[in-house]
């Protein structure tokens, strides 16, 4: 079971309850395959009614260590939709089953030369997102294939050939960075100027 930490110790800007965050998060990395002793801190930002999540730091397994993983969470990305300020158990899990499944194929060796998430164009961003997701999907966590499906569509056009590669990708389960990256540069190979 992944070690999960979340910050602050108490929430007074929003109602969300830190001990629950962390169950859910629990399981949400149980679900992914973290390793049973990875480290997982979670920083929430509970002044911003936004949605923005990022990977701020990690250290894979090795050297009689678990590994380590910090993430900054924009507080709109745990909130119910309709109950604003007020956490959701399901945003929680898909915001973070996104993240934990792009966690689990950095630490991989088929993933040893992705490069930072600053660094990767929104293409790739998106095709990664789509494999992520789709895992967590089968992992029986909430997901939106159509919402997945509109980023998708909106980076590598309106296509036969975008949409197999959303299917291609939201269905695989054992790809390395270089099968994304060739995904990606088959759907740009027949996207117009303007799609992309």
């Amino acid at each position: 079971m992944a070690i999960v930490t979340v910050t602050p110790e108490e929430f007074t800007l929003v109602f969300f309850d830190r001990a629950r965050i962390v169950e859910v998060a629990t399981e949400t990395a149980d679900r992914a395959g973290l390793p049973a002793d990875f480290a997982v801190h979670i920083g929430v930002d509970e002044s911003s009614p936004l949605g923005r999540s990022d990977l701020v730091a990690l250290i894979p397994p090795g050297s009689g260590d678990g590994g380590s993983v910090e993430l900054r969470i924009e507080g709109g990305a745990f909130e119910n939709a309709k109950r604003p300020r007020h956490l959701s158990d399901d945003a929680v899990s898909s915001s973070l089953g996104r993240l934990f499944f792009r966690v689990k194929d950095r630490i991989s060796p088929g993933f040893a030369d992705v490069p930072p998430d600053d660094d990767l164009d929104l293409r790739r961003q998106t095709a990664w997102d789509a494999y992520a997701v789709g895992r967590a999907a089968r992992a029986g966590l909430v997901t939106q294939k159509a919402r997945r499906l509109y980023h998708f569509r909106n980076r590598h056009g309106f296509s036969d050939v975008a949409d197999r590669a959303f299917e291609a990708l939201w269905n695989a389960d054992d790809l390395t960075w270089a099968d994304i990256d060739a995904i990606c540069a088959t759907t740009q190979a027949t996207a117009t100027t303007a799609e992309l």
